[in-house]
């Protein structure tokens, strides 16, 4: 889904970029290779201009692709049918290359784009409700995180530039498709409820609410309005931007919201409160499908289920150790962890001069890691870095953290974003965990290293993710920093470390409890606040996002533990030749299946 892609991946692209890579890999290429990375090529132009809210995202609707700038996404109830048709089609002229004439890493990139292809048509072919499969399973069409009223706004004011007349033209283009993507999501929700799919009442609630909170107000105060207004200002665009934009807002945009809400309204009344997908038309397959393409394993809901026990019971007691050590004996470890956390010294005011404090200590904590990354790496990209706070008015739904890789081109630094709503959700035992899974060695460093990486195809390093994959790389990150002797002098940040890795096994149990074992969302709530001692809010939040995206909260440990078991394989290969810096080039090979992952890291071990 474009949301999750933008919050990991969100990079704008040069044009001369795309042409420059594409040179290298045909420059280094046999024939067979050439078809395919021209193929790849053309995929890559077929899916920007299906979804070009991802070409503005990207920087990649320039030139032949400039009419994307003024369209969205498809929201319509035919939008995934023409989606399953293109990706069999895509599937279909992939699979004429002839796998057995391809070098060695063309072969990895065919492999790669037929599992992505080829579980896209399974997934839209058999589940044909929800939002289009891109990134991963979206059962709804309106929820909290679902439909365009929640990601267009955000989309209009993060990703679309107004920097020139032609760019402000472009969003009241967009913003008068705005009013015709929420009656097409209206359309769609009425259609499937009838057919028995329809989000949690409790997610609905909030949905609703965030309708009422968009339409709120005069139509000339509206974020959608003062985006376009301020910006085109600073560029100095003569212009009647915002009386035109407050137009549009108040004739076409504010009715639309109007009747989604209305029919919403309608809708609640008849929701289930039961958090899993089970509930849904072939739901329990539905579960089992969106766990596989987001975990890229086979692994069963039972199977997650068991070891995100074993892996709650582990770590437990790796912390029951720590705390003890530190005086804490007396009660259960959430207990434990909960007062170490509620102490006067780690707790940052919750004010501005607390949240400029709290700001300061994580980039402090970024640069004294990544003075420790050339232990670990062979390719040390630059990867500039700015650590800011989420922005107020988008703070209530948005993510606690998450990262936006710097662009190609360095018209700017990559960003790491951190939710200040409260501080109290950021113990300060908590904080240098959160900056190298979000930035160094984490997401900052994985997707600066691919990027740099010409010879990968940017249809892999842009449109496809594979979340188990990079937030697996985030986890072991993690343990890396662990490993580099981050936490010698810090008893404490040892301590926040292992509760981020119980967090992540509580998410095995949770999601798979709700989805497959029919668990009720109080009772994923209580258990989540029982073994990780995190505020009731915060786990509130957390465990309405695993409704919505069903099998996404598996991705961090089970890819963690695929990149641990990754490392070891090339271990083993290696002998006394392993070198951790040239098994760290395989990030050089872009995104994959944790499966292939395994399968190419003993090429990756040894020290040249």
């Amino acid at each position: 889904m474009d949301r999750r892609l933008f919050v990991r991946w969100s990079a704008a692209l040069a044009a001369t970029a795309m042409l420059e890579r594409s040179a290298v890999a045909v420059a280094a290429a046999g024939a067979e290779d050439e078809r395919l990375h021209a193929l790849l090529d053309t995929f890559l132009d077929e899916v920007l201009n299906e979804r070009p809210q991802s070409a503005t995202g990207l920087g990649l609707d320039t030139g032949s692709r400039t009419a994307c700038r003024s369209r969205l996404d498809d929201y319509t109830l035919q939008g995934p049918g023409r989606w399953l048709a293109t990706c069999k089609s895509r599937l279909e002229r992939l699979r004429r290359i002839d796998r057995a004439q391809l070098s060695a890493n063309a072969r990895v990139d065919r492999d790669v784009v037929d599992w992505w292809l080829e579980h896209l048509v399974a997934g839209t072919g058999r589940f044909p409700f929800g939002e289009i499969i891109v990134t991963g399973y979206s059962p709804y069409v309106f929820s909290q995180l679902s439909g365009p009223y929640q990601s267009v706004p955000d989309f209009l004011d993060a990703q679309h530039p107004v920097r020139t007349v032609e760019d402000a033209e472009a969003y009241l283009a967009r913003l008068a498709a705005f009013s015709a993507a929420l009656d097409a999501s209206t359309e769609a929700l009425r259609e499937q409820a009838a057919r028995g799919v329809l989000a949690p009442d409790f997610t609905l609630d909030t949905g609703i609410g965030q309708v009422a909170k968009l339409r709120a107000g005069a139509a000339a105060d509206n974020g959608l309005v003062t985006s376009l207004s301020q910006r085109a200002a600073r560029a100095g665009l003569a212009g009647e931007w915002g009386a035109r934009a407050a137009a549009i807002v108040d004739k076409q945009i504010y009715p639309a919201l109007d009747r989604q809400r209305e029919l919403a309204t309608e809708l609640r009344r008849s929701a289930k409160h039961d958090a899993g997908v089970w509930k849904l038309p072939d739901g329990e397959a539905y579960y089992a499908a969106a766990l596989a393409f987001q975990t890229t394993t086979e692994r069963t809901p039972k199977e997650v289920h068991r070891l995100g026990l074993d892996q709650v019971s582990e770590i437990s007691a790796r912390l029951d150790k720590l705390l003890r050590e530190q005086g804490y004996t007396a009660g259960s470890v959430a207990a434990r962890v909960q007062t170490l956390s509620r102490r006067p010294d780690q707790l940052f005011p919750n004010d501005d001069a607390g949240r400029e404090a709290l700001l300061e200590s994580l980039r402090a904590q970024a640069e004294a890691v990544r003075a420790r990354l050339p232990q670990a790496f062979r390719t040390l990209p630059a990867a500039p870095l700015e650590i800011v706070r989420v922005p107020p008015e988008i703070q209530d739904g948005a993510p606690l953290g998450y990262a936006e890789i710097a662009p190609l081109d360095g018209s700017r630094p990559g960003r790491y974003y951190i939710n200040l709503k409260d501080t109290a959700n950021w113990p300060k035992l908590g904080l240098p965990t959160l900056t190298y899974h979000e930035a160094f060695p984490g997401h900052q460093w994985q997707g600066a290293i691919a990027l740099a990486a010409k010879e990968t195809p940017l249809l892999r390093t842009t449109v496809m993710d594979f979340d188990a994959y990079g937030e697996g790389w985030a986890l072991y990150s993690e343990q890396l920093a662990d490993e580099l002797g981050m936490y010698e002098n810090n008893p404490l940040g040892r301590i926040g470390y292992l509760q981020s890795m119980l967090f992540r096994a509580v998410r095995l149990v949770v999601d798979s409890g709700m989805h497959a074992l029919r668990w009720s969302r109080e009772r994923a709530i209580d258990y989540m606040i029982d073994v990780t001692a995190l505020p009731a809010n915060r786990v509130r939040g957390e465990i309405d996002r695993y409704c919505i995206w069903p099998g996404q909260a598996c991705t961090y440990k089970i890819g963690h533990l695929e990149w641990l078991r990754a490392r070891e394989a090339a271990r083993a290969h290696a002998g006394a030749r392993f070198d951790l810096r040239s098994f760290h080039e395989i990030l050089r090979r872009g995104a994959m299946p944790l499966a292939m992952l395994t399968r190419l890291a003993p090429d990756y071990g040894s020290a040249s």
